[in-house]
């Protein structure tokens, strides 16, 4: 189990890692948007939308919806309040010099 937790928590960091993919994830801090109204704000083609959207879906940030002829993707808050836990946890690591806790294991 931990491996697949961390497995996640990796997936997620390397979705993160990408800055179109953190603009994708602002946009969606205003609510649910179809992928054409995303798309209208970067000047990328659509295969590489669609991979930053499969890649967002993936690792649990992004969920989609069929509506119609469109999709429209929105934000999995409870996935991002988990990552932000993880961001601060070793943020207060770090900044107390002790190495982070990893979840599943004991000392």
């Amino acid at each position: 189990m931990y491996v697949e937790m961390k497995a996640a928590e990796n997936s997620r960091f390397q979705a993160l890692a990408d800055p179109t993919r953190r603009a994708i994830l602002r946009l969606l801090r205003g609510g649910s948007m179809s992928a054409g109204d995303i798309a209208e704000r970067f000047d990328l083609s659509k295969p590489t939308l669609s991979h930053h959207f499969a890649v967002l879906e993936a690792a649990g940030l992004v969920r989609s919806e069929r509506r119609g002829n469109f999709v429209v993707y929105a934000l999995q808050a409870s996935v991002i309040e988990e990552v932000a836990a993880a961001v601060l946890e070793l943020s207060a690591s770090l900044a107390s010099g002790r190495k982070p806790k990893e979840k599943g294991r004991t000392p």
